[in-house]
């Protein structure tokens, strides 16, 4: 009869009746583990028009699932009565017809990563943070590997949980967002890392606390030899991990105090394990800035909790550069670097590229979260100038009027363009947008990509930079085919 209640770690079986909601990569992924397990899989896909919506449906139909297109509140409420397990996509809303009709009766109601964790013993490591979750997770990875582990990253990195459990591995290294994590029920990794806590996503949880309540369920039920190597320099963190029922130890690149237990530190120029022994050198690593040091710390205590050498960590630690589109070096001419941080999709994330430079010609701007965007100005000792772009930037110009230059751009080619103008030698051009990438891309990494190809025209176009009385460069400002915004 529908409607099991799957206690512990049970996980639905053949012939089990599970309704999906959402049909992206997590749906597909779950219309695979379906097919593979033999589940009742029905999937519900409210925007059945948008791009590549229909190439997914036809491959979820193959796959045996059957798919309801923007059904009606009424049609949407009889599925979750004829369901035993509803499992939705990160990022539905609580309003939804099917998860609050879910709640309403009470069926389980979970997310994909609840799911596949069910699916596996393979230990795994979690990782979660507001920023440094993609490179703390593809770091874990590599020092793993390193380590002559057999491991592979998954989750919100691109590659589903639902899809990695059917591939071999030791451990799996998945990065879980809290859009993921607010429907877990039951998840357990070996290796939980915590990374901070800012301001995101309060578009959907409304509030910092549900955020963060959501972060928590990260290790809310470890237990045992489990751990938590959680940031011992962010207040929410420390407050939040307090409460950890199982091992907690700390990573911190900031002075003491610290919180009481373990703590993998910068000390003496090194990285050094809670004991004071020492890692790698700093002076070692290619990149330094604070935020670098602390991914590098969480990443160490992970792999060398799960049993990898301490020199073969070091070797990884000195070769590892960080996925695209973070603060990424994507070009230089006449004393100006152009860095690409397009996954800076929060201002948090913004705060902590710019304390990495000295002087910054800062492009922010973007689709916005509810976020508020005015405490970027904490970043202003280090901004000369910024430009503003994108649906939100009259909320970044009014975040550092009467502090610094602004000006606005509405295009990318006419961003890349003025803030070559507002630079000067030594002077980092900085895309950072402190906001989400949808009015004019359809991810970061587009954005990102053309945020580079825009500086590779610049320069190759024949900009002579700054000039040496810090007039504007007559090249950028003559160039006159700016591409519109899209």
């Amino acid at each position: 009869m529908p409607g099991r209640t799957f206690d512990g770690r049970e996980a639905p079986t053949e012939g089990s009746l599970v309704l999906v909601v959402g049909l992206g990569v997590s749906g597909l992924a779950l219309a695979r583990a379906g097919a593979r397990l033999g589940w009742r899989t029905t999937i519900v896909e409210d925007r059945p028009t948008n791009e590549g919506a229909s190439a997914r449906i036809a491959t979820a139909r193959s796959l045996g699932a059957i798919v309801v297109e923007a059904p009606t509140v009424e049609e949407a409420q009889r599925l979750v009565e004829v369901t035993d397990l509803v499992v939705t996509s990160p990022g539905v809303s609580l309003e939804h017809p099917v998860l609050s009709h879910a709640a309403g009766i009470g069926r389980p109601l979970w997310s994909e990563i609840e799911l596949a964790a069910r699916l596996t013993e393979t230990p795994f490591v979690a990782v979660t943070g507001t920023n440094g979750k993609t490179t703390v997770t593809s770091l874990v990875d590599v020092l793993l590997r390193a380590g002559g582990v057999s491991s592979l990253a998954c989750g919100n990195i691109g590659h589903a949980f639902a899809d990695a459990v059917f591939e071999p591995a030791e451990v799996y290294v998945a990065e879980v967002a809290a859009l993921q994590l607010e429907h877990t029920v039951a998840l357990r990794p070996r290796v939980a890392i915590f990374l901070n806590v800012a301001d995101d996503h309060l578009d959907h949880f409304g509030t910092l606390d549900r955020y963060g309540a959501a972060k928590a369920k990260l290790y809310a039920n470890q237990a045992g030899s489990d751990l938590l190597i959680a940031n011992a320099d962010d207040p929410t963190v420390v407050r939040l991990a307090m409460a950890a029922p199982a091992r907690l130890a700390w990573f911190s690149v900031g002075p003491t105090p610290r919180p009481v237990g373990p703590c993998w530190r910068v000390e003496g120029g090194e990285l050094v394990d809670p004991e004071g022994r020492a890692i790698c050198r700093i002076d070692a690593l290619p990149r330094r800035r604070p935020h670098d040091l602390a991914n590098a710390l969480a990443a160490a205590a992970a792999a060398i909790e799960l049993g990898v050498a301490t020199e073969a960590v070091a070797a990884a630690l000195r070769s590892f550069e960080p996925p695209a589109h973070r603060i990424a070096l994507v070009g230089e001419a006449h004393g100006v670097s152009f860095y690409d941080d397009s996954k800076a999709t929060n201002p948090h994330a913004t705060l902590a590229a710019l304390a990495g430079f000295a002087s910054v010609v800062l492009v922010a701007g973007g689709r916005n979260k509810d976020l508020d965007l005015g405490v970027l100005v904490e970043g202003v000792d280090r901004v000369r100038a910024v430009v503003a772009i994108g649906e939100s930037a009259p909320e970044v110009e009014a975040a550092f009027t009467g502090n610094r230059p602004v000006v606005r751009a509405h295009s990318m080619r006419e961003a890349v363009s003025r803030a070559a103008q507002l630079a000067r030698p030594g002077d980092a051009v900085l895309l950072s947008p402190a906001t989400a990438s949808y009015d004019w891309y359809r991810n970061y990494g587009e954005r990102g990509d053309d945020f580079a190809a825009e500086v590779g025209a610049l320069i190759a176009g024949g900009w002579l930079g700054p000039d040496d009385d810090g007039a504007p460069p007559r090249e950028a400002a003559e160039r006159g085919d700016h591409r519109d915004a899209r």
